[in-house]
């Protein structure tokens, strides 16, 4: 297995701090394992991206911990996140949120 530069873009890290941000209101320190969390599910994409089933046009890799996925692309030896959304959205807003992206 190759290893690949991931790059995570602004849209993505946005999302990452959303997602940061509704955890800790739910309890003090819930988000910063959120963040540490999905950071360990986007460094395994090095060795695996590329594998996952394509949704709305990208590929998308369930966080291992969180009701989240990573969607993203390949090109070359670069693997470029897009997202990383709620899977508990309704499905046509993430199609409709991954169009604007795309």
């Amino acid at each position: 297995m190759r290893s690949r530069e991931v790059i995570v873009l602004e849209e993505a890290a946005g999302d990452l701090e959303a997602g940061r941000a509704f955890y800790d209101e739910r309890q003090l320190g819930i988000g910063r394992y959120f963040i540490d969390s999905l950071i360990s599910d986007l460094e395994s994409l090095r060795l695996y991206g590329g594998i996952h089933s394509i949704h709305f046009g990208f590929h998308r890799a369930l966080s291992r911990r969180f009701p989240f996925a990573i969607y993203y692309d390949v090109t070359d030896e670069i693997i470029r996140v897009a997202a990383i959304l709620d899977m508990r959205r309704y499905p046509a807003w993430i199609r409709k949120e991954l169009s604007e992206r795309g």
